[in-house]
């Protein structure tokens, strides 16, 4: 069963900067998987931010573009998301979810990062920009 667990949230001021990691575990062996990030704002839909193939392909949303970065350590089995220039806007619940890889037609970056891809979600990590 997998379990996915996020930390590094907090509250920064605007321009500041914080690096979310998400630690995976109870990955099917010899099975390799996609994972994204996502956030979800107060009375707002959940979006899509960030996505990594299990061959390292990156994608991320136009919003966050420049100043978000999506990265992972296969031997930790371990996703972060390193956010710089940080925005009041933000501020968010950001979530990891995961998926085997075996199940996309497609790379993410074509595929578009869409929740609705995944099956394995986090508990969530608060971010807040002020």
């Amino acid at each position: 069963h997998v379990q996915l667990v996020e930390s590094g949230g907090g509250s920064v001021q605007a321009g500041g900067s914080l690096r979310l990691s998400c630690a995976a575990s109870g990955y099917r062996y010899n099975s390799s998987y996609s994972m994204g990030w996502f956030r979800q704002a107060p009375g707002a839909e959940r979006e899509g931010v960030a996505g990594i193939d299990s061959d390292g392909t990156i994608s991320h949303a136009d919003s966050v573009q420049g100043r978000f970065t999506i990265s992972k350590d296969d031997a930790k089995n371990t996703l972060y998301l390193q956010m710089d220039n940080l925005k009041p806007e933000d501020t968010a619940m950001y979530y990891c979810a995961a998926e085997p890889s075996a199940r996309f037609p497609a790379p993410l970056e074509v595929l578009g990062i869409m929740d609705d891809l995944f099956t394995f979600w986090g508990q969530g990590t608060q971010v807040t920009v002020s």
